[in-house]
């Protein structure tokens, strides 16, 4: 079962080869052999996930109509709320917190029949691009288990690369469903901004979130899409009237596309790497895609224009942890004062803090308007560039990251790792969709991804042509590790 898509696994539960409770243990099986060593998982569900199998099984016996994911075992990143069950955010601050609902994404994956299995390692707060910021363990990158598996949803990219789940749910606020996905060779997508509804997911940075689908096939993508997108009453930001059948989009072809690449970026990729980016380039050419070469002048100041917006959010919407409502409280703390000053000393780790304290300072009273203002208006610019650019393609196509997984604890220079996402932010900071999507092996045998974005509401276009590449490449991309059963 680990090698088929979740389209092939709930057909074959529809139509009664398999029964939903069959593929629940079995991938809990698989969780229970792999993730010891891959430590993708916060926590498991394993009787609310057989529960669940139980009642679609019975269903499917009576009759009844089941939704697109029967049977489909979902991972949720752990700083998206479940009714009930812990969110931590991979914090010591939120250990014990149950969320008292669930997010919107979840209830849309519960009403379409998928299986809750569990949630997700992150970097704490969705701050960081390794995973090695949780506050409980580092998370391990199935293709090679002394690397990292990118951040913040590293725990959710490694459960499906590790085949533990066949699909998964992160949130992106800089490249964090990208990036991953890159790294562990996985499809990993980031919608328009507010065509999926973030309510229930934790905020980091508000105007940069989204919640997003990994899946090892496109046509999953597509799945998880039209399933999630839609607009939600309880989101202030989410889309009116975005619903599109984005599985049968995929069928339409890309012959007579135009896709754009900025070559003057590739000067940043490993060059190592280059050889695969072209190859893909090939491919779309052999399809009829027309390749035109572009220039994004503003996207070199996407890294300082995110490190100054998305830090000046998450110190605002961090505040609400101090030890009064949702958070733990310091044992040591005898005045209000102290509440304050030791559980955030005590609950926050070094990055969440280094983020919170640059966010504070760009919204002091004298640097706002040095940076905080400043950047917004060059953000404006930024947005008004792609509309420029998407005049004359249908998408723009870049690698994922700069290089292949790095190891564990190989980089300790902040800077060094915010520069992990200097292909991925222009897309949250101007609200596009964009997929990263395997393309290749590096010569040590690690994934290395290709990231699609188009205009606003071009969603459905950019799962074409990651689908149509996808057929083209027909790689192998199950982790040798992990590509046999486990009894």
């Amino acid at each position: 079962m680990y090698s088929l898509s979740a389209k092939q696994l709930s057909s074959l539960v529809k139509e009664g080869k398999i029964s939903a409770v069959e593929v629940t243990r079995y991938f809990l099986k698989r969780a229970e052999a792999i993730d010891p060593s891959v430590k993708a998982f916060l926590t498991l569900f394993p009787e609310k996930a057989l529960a669940k199998a139980h009642a679609i099984d019975e269903k499917i016996k009576q009759g009844k109509s089941v939704g697109k994911l029967a049977g489909v075992p979902v991972a949720i990143k752990d700083n998206i709320h479940i009714e009930s069950e812990l969110t931590t955010c991979a914090s010591k601050f939120l250990a014990d917190y149950k969320a008292p609902f669930s997010a919107t994404a979840v209830r849309r994956i519960e009403e379409e029949d998928g299986i809750l299995l569990g949630k997700t390692n992150l970097d704490e707060f969705a701050m960081g691009s390794s995973t090695e910021t949780s506050a409980f363990f580092e998370t391990r990158n199935p293709w090679n288990l002394s690397c990292t598996p990118g951040g913040s949803s590293g725990g959710s990219a490694a459960a499906v690369a590790s085949r533990i789940a066949p699909l998964s749910i992160g949130s992106d606020t800089g490249g964090s469903i990208r990036q991953p996905a890159s790294f562990c060779g996985t499809f990993g997508f980031k919608p328009t901004y507010g065509r999926i509804s973030r309510y229930g997911l934790v905020a980091f940075g508000s105007s940069f979130d989204q919640i997003g689908p990994f899946a090892n096939y496109a046509e999953d993508i597509a799945l998880m899409m039209d399933v999630l997108a839609g607009h939600c009453p309880l989101d202030s930001t989410s889309i009116a009237d975005s619903k599109e059948d984005f599985s049968a989009s995929l069928s339409q072809g890309v012959e007579n596309m135009t896709i754009g690449v900025p070559r003057n970026l590739l000067k940043e990729l490993d060059p190592s790497l280059i050889d695969l980016f072209n190859n893909a380039i090939n491919e779309y050419v052999k399809m009829g895609v027309k390749v035109v070469e572009i220039d994004i002048p503003l996207i070199k100041y996407s890294i300082p224009l995110y490190y100054i917006l998305a830090i000046a959010e998450a110190s605002t919407n961090l505040a609400r942890f101090d030890g009064i409502l949702f958070s733990k409280r310091s044992t040591k703390a005898k005045t209000l004062k102290e509440v304050y000053e030791y559980s955030k000393e005590e609950g926050f780790g070094k990055e969440v803090k280094r983020r919170i304290l640059l966010g504070t300072y760009v919204l002091s009273a004298g640097h706002q308007d040095a940076y905080y203002k400043k950047a917004q208006k060059v953000r404006r610019l930024l947005i008004e560039d792609f509309k420029r650019i998407f005049q004359t393609c249908d998408a723009v196509v870049l690698p994922t990251v700069p290089s292949a997984a790095f190891e564990l604890g190989a980089i300790k220079n902040p800077l060094e790792m915010y520069l992990q996402d200097i292909y991925t932010i222009f897309a949250n900071l101007a609200g596009l969709p964009a997929i990263s999507m395997p393309i290749g092996l590096d010569k040590n045998q690690k994934p290395f991804g290709l990231q699609i974005s188009s205009a606003q509401m071009q969603d459905a276009k950019v799962l074409r042509l990651s689908a149509a590449l996808e057929q083209q490449l027909k790689l192998q991309t199950c982790p040798p590790l992990f590509a046999k059963e486990f009894s």
